[in-house]
């Protein structure tokens, strides 16, 4: 027998309920009996078993993973109910049951992850623009499609942008199919003209570095690790070996990096006026 199995038979224990003895568990949650928020949740879990089986032939995740999650819903929801809302518990318990299952399976199969309420409007609207180019063999309009959502054509077309498709870098393109797609994608990790021009701008500041005075030298190299130290040194422990506050070490690098701003101002003027 397996897990699944062996799960089924344990809840089988737990009876189901008749609407007024629902009613008055509702009466003893609210009076904060957590007791009552068991009995509930226990008589109900059959409930969970049944979303969690239709989801799963969709999506191909463990059963239990689904029931875990579906039961989380369950007893939030059996901590919410109210006798007030005249409805079953079952009726009222749905809803909450399939959103943790449908969040669980977003965060799972989502190769991009967008909000589960955009995920949850996609996903409908797939279903609405389906079943209606069966019907009419055309796309329906998206003020149409909002209006059966329930939400406005803003909300639609901000959901839209979350839209995404995944493509495999293998699949052949081209007329002879000697190409895939990852072919056509630059190869970045060598770029001479980039590096050169890195090389150029170490240089320069190496130059301006330089002309600083010995004090603010050792400050900038303190404040910006430029040594690659394990430990970069802190205001205070940059003081304390130089004798001073911490901050007149913040004074001396607010002046170095003041210096160094002139000096590339300067430097560029130069390159103007040539």
């Amino acid at each position: 027998m397996n897990m699944y199995e062996l799960y089924l038979n344990q809840i089988q224990k737990y009876p189901l309920l008749e609407s007024d003895t629902e009613r008055q568990i509702a009466e003893k949650i609210a009076a904060g009996d957590k007791n009552a928020v068991n009995q509930l949740v226990n008589s109900n879990l059959r409930l969970v078993v049944s979303v969690a089986n239709k989801l799963k032939k969709t999506y191909k995740v463990s059963i239990m993973d689904l029931i875990q999650e579906g039961n989380l819903g369950l007893m939030a929801a059996a901590e919410k109910f109210s006798a007030k809302y005249n409805t079953r518990f079952s009726t009222y318990a749905y809803p909450w049951i399939l959103q943790y299952i449908l969040r669980y399976l977003h965060n799972k199969t989502s190769i991009i992850s967008i909000p589960q309420r955009k995920e949850e409007v996609l996903r409908r609207f797939s279903n609405i623009q389906s079943e209606y180019a069966q019907l009419n063999e055309s796309e329906s309009s998206k003020s149409e499609t909002a209006k059966k959502l329930g939400i406005t054509t803003k909300e639609l077309k901000d959901a839209l942008c979350c839209k995404y498709t995944c493509t495999s870098l293998d699949i052949e393109c081209g007329d002879d199919g000697s190409l895939t797609i990852g072919d056509l994608i630059p190869d970045m990790t060598y770029e001479p003209e980039r590096r050169f021009f890195i090389e150029i701008a170490k240089s320069n500041i190496k130059e301006m570095v330089a002309q600083l005075s010995e004090k603010e030298r050792y400050v900038l190299a303190g404040r910006y690790n430029l040594e690659g130290k394990v430990h970069a040194p802190t205001l205070r422990e940059l003081g304390t070996s130089l004798g001073v506050s911490a901050e007149t070490i913040r004074q001396t690098e607010i002046k170095a990096l003041s210096k160094i701003r002139q000096a590339m101002t300067d430097s560029q003027l130069e390159l103007c006026t040539a």
